[in-house]
């Protein structure tokens, strides 16, 4: 089995990669956040997920703040699990990867939108710079320390090709 950790690697990506990387998390993630499921028989119908995993996954995202779990008040001890602040926000990364696979991995067309609720427009995430607000193009950002660069990386980056 693969390790889930990244101890080596000083990076947000991978430390989010920690907490949501294994197969079915995201797409849990995406049927709270836009499906509003709660509840473990839920996401069990619907995703066809086995029950052992979407247990050990829900679990997971209660320990790591993602989710809480609290009594659903209709069954004898069934529970609901309700996304955190933290949980929804992951909303815009399961947009953006629907967005990249819309692109390259949907031959006829995107399968979903996004709408904003309160006027029905579509909704994109898009990227801007703050001095001059403008959207450049991936290959136009660079990776640059940040104030949790470690020593070493701070020396890597700076000695970069182009830099």
């Amino acid at each position: 089995m693969l390790g889930r950790r990244y101890e080596r690697q000083n990076c947000s990506a991978a430390r989010a990669l920690e907490l949501v990387g294994e197969r079915w998390s995201l797409l849990i993630i995406r049927n709270a956040v836009f499906a509003g499921m709660t509840r473990f028989s839920e996401f069990e119908r619907r995703l066809g997920i086995a029950p052992n995993i979407l247990a050990k996954r829900l679990d997971g995202f209660v320990s790591d703040g993602l989710m809480e779990s609290r009594p659903a008040g209709d069954a004898a001890g069934a529970r609901e699990y309700v996304l955190t602040q933290k949980g929804r926000e992951l909303g815009l990364v399961v947009m953006a990867l629907t967005e990249w696979g819309d692109r390259w991995a949907a031959p006829q067309g995107p399968p979903i939108l996004f709408e904003h609720e309160a006027c029905g427009g579509s909704v994109h995430l898009s990227t801007s710079c703050d001095e001059c607000g403008q959207a450049p193009a991936v290959a136009e950002i660079v990776a640059v320390p940040g104030p949790g660069a470690r020593p070493e990386d701070r020396q890597r980056l700076a000695n970069r090709p182009g830099r």
